[in-house]
């Protein structure tokens, strides 16, 4: 894992062209060396998009796992590159002005899309509000520490790990930190409700909307992507929505759900097809992968 870490370093030196081009051929690498995550996102893309046939959907896969080599060279660059030079590479588009300027609770929402890890650095280098988030703590100590320290480099974040509890984050929250929240992964049956997710019943959480309702919070989407030859990547801030949450917890999931859908349309090969989205099914449904 030293290695690995040692490699994306080096890597960061590279001009993005070059990065980019080296990520989409790590893409075309994994593509025959994953079989089982290959397979994930073909069995996605079977479901969310059925109207493609099977060769369409094979090359929209194939594209992602470009685009996915290209998300897991370039954290070298999100990880060590000066901000300067972050600055220069990251173009914001909309109200990020919001964050600064809104003084209540705030809620950025942001669906999985492979430049997620954009989306908290723009905050950090254009707004002036502190943020906070939940991640996953890793198995692997080396690793944990390395992405801990990346993420926390600005000195604007606060991470909270999911073991922690609610209770830190919405301290946090109700302290002036703007939260960033990834609301489109199957975490299990715990605190969600099966809503259509491209027709199909997903396992999507109620947090967002509950916690935006007990804490009387703004919701702001944001959506990252990168861009095609190394350009740099775009972050979109999307005015906050209005009548979010509602008294329905469920009504709003399932709304969240279909503005997502708009967006994965607008740019499919770049949503994280390889995750299990629809691992957990209803009660008596048969599995899905």
């Amino acid at each position: 894992m030293r290695a690995l870490l040692a490699l994306l370093w080096l890597l960061h030196w590279l001009p993005l062209p070059l990065l980019a081009l080296l990520g989409r051929a790590l893409g075309m690498l994994l593509w025959r060396l994953a079989p089982a995550r290959r397979r994930i996102a073909l069995r996605n893309l079977e479901l969310c998009l059925p109207e493609l046939s099977a060769a369409p959907r094979r090359a929209l896969a194939f594209e992602h796992f470009q685009w996915l080599g290209r998300s897991l060279l370039e954290r070298g660059l999100l990880w060590h590159a000066s901000p300067r030079r972050l600055r220069r590479l990251i173009h914001v588009e909309g109200p990020i002005a919001f964050a600064d300027q809104h003084r209540g609770p705030l809620m950025w929402l942001v669906p999985h899309f492979l430049a997620l890890d954009v989306g908290p650095v723009a905050l950090q280098l254009f707004t002036d509000r502190p943020g906070c988030t939940i991640y996953q703590t890793q198995s692997n100590a080396v690793l944990d520490a390395a992405l801990r320290r990346a993420r926390l480099r600005f000195g604007k974040a606060v991470l909270f790990s999911r073991r922690d509890g609610a209770k830190p984050l919405m301290r946090a929250i109700r302290e002036g930190r703007g939260f960033f929240n990834l609301p489109d992964m199957d975490f299990g049956r715990k605190d969600a409700a099966f809503v259509p997710f491209f027709g199909v019943p997903a396992a999507t959480l109620l947090a967002p909307s509950r916690m935006a309702r007990l804490l009387g919070m703004a919701v702001q989407p944001v959506v990252a992507e990168m861009l095609p030859g190394g350009r740099g990547y775009r972050v979109r801030f999307h005015e906050p929505w209005a009548d979010f949450p509602s008294a329905d917890a469920e009504a709003d999931a399932a709304r969240m759900n279909r503005w997502i859908e708009d967006r994965i349309r607008e740019n499919p090969a770049q949503y994280l097809w390889v995750h299990k989205r629809f691992k957990t099914r209803p009660q008596g449904e048969p599995k899905l992968y």
